[in-house]
């Protein structure tokens, strides 16, 4: 016997969970297909991300009819300024990433996005000006003490760490600025344009130095190589998919997700070190993301609590 079954609102809610689990879990293995990619190097990998990830959108475009909306966002000189910064950032991400995952640093790479979340904080208080709460303030105290820990006891600043941090935090910022009025596909799709430039520069460059590894290698090098861009724009789809369907909450509890893979690809399947000191340091994020969860999940408790309740007459 059958339960009754779910209203529609939680129907939402909870294709909304599946959408932004699928997101991060992707996001999370991502080390592990462009390791595969060997022995092509970070800056074609990135190129071909750029370029393949365009070609991708365009295919998205033609097939849901949204030229039309991603030429009125061209239109707008505001909205596409802001997609041209957003491109440089998720540029620097990306090209940060690639050369961390291929260089042995999964584990670095996953600190960035543990520290991601208290960063994004942080840039609320000094760019949007809001006020936090005083357990945010303690988040990021703590974080600050597990970056000062890690320079100390492992000797050198986790300038990758900080790096991914930094441009995803200002990435997410952007995004915010920009709002509802650019949709994800048009959105990846002028980014990854503005960006077109600099990948065809960065191509021509390997291939008058180390020389491409496109279509050199195998077959199935070849394929894994062509869907760089289907790898990049499925999760950024899904993501968007979720965050229109969920609280921010919920989002915020699920972006965990992708460092705790990352980092267990890095520890167990990548097997790269892990001394007492980093152990320490990524401990002290840990808790810091402890105490910012925890006070997410308070909050909007106390939120719903607030929330005044519907005349059942009126």
């Amino acid at each position: 016997m059958t339960g009754p079954a779910p209203s529609a609102p939680d129907r939402e809610r909870m294709l909304g969970t599946g959408y932004g689990f699928g997101a991060y879990l992707l996001w999370g293995v991502l080390p592990l297909y462009f390791v595969l990619l060997a022995p092509t190097g970070p800056w074609e990998v990135v190129a071909w991300r750029v370029l393949l990830s365009l070609v991708f959108c365009a295919l998205l475009l033609t097939v849901t009819r949204g030229w039309g909306r991603m030429a009125a966002v061209l239109r707008n000189r505001r909205l596409a300024l802001w997609t041209a910064i957003a491109g440089v950032l998720i540029y620097v991400n990306w090209q940060t990433f690639l050369i961390a995952t291929l260089t042995g640093h999964v584990i670095e790479s996953s600190l960035g996005y543990f520290i991601n979340p208290i960063v994004t904080v942080l840039l609320a208080v000094l760019v949007l000006h809001e006020r936090l709460r005083p357990a945010q303030w303690a988040a990021i105290g703590i974080a600050a003490v597990a970056v000062a820990v890690i320079v100390i006891a492992y000797g050198s600043v986790p300038w990758i760490s900080l790096l991914l941090s930094a441009s995803f935090g200002f990435y997410g910022l952007v995004k915010n600025r920009i709002g509802g009025a650019v949709d994800a596909v048009s959105g990846l799709a002028i980014e990854t344009a503005w960006l077109t430039p600099v990948a065809v520069v960065q191509l021509v460059v390997v291939a008058m130095t180390t020389g491409l590894t496109y279509g050199s290698v195998s077959i199935l090098h070849t394929v894994m190589l062509s869907l760089a861009g289907v790898a990049t724009a499925i999760p950024l789809l899904l993501f968007a998919a979720g965050a229109r369907r969920v609280s921010l909450t919920t989002i915020g509890l699920l972006q965990f997700i992708a460092p705790i893979l990352q980092f267990l690809c890095g520890v167990v399947v990548l097997g790269e070190p892990m001394p007492l000191e980093r152990w320490i340091g990524f401990g002290i994020v840990w808790v810091a993301l402890a105490v910012l969860s925890f006070d997410m999940v308070q909050n909007a408790r106390r939120s719903r609590q607030a929330a005044p309740v519907a005349d059942p007459v009126g």
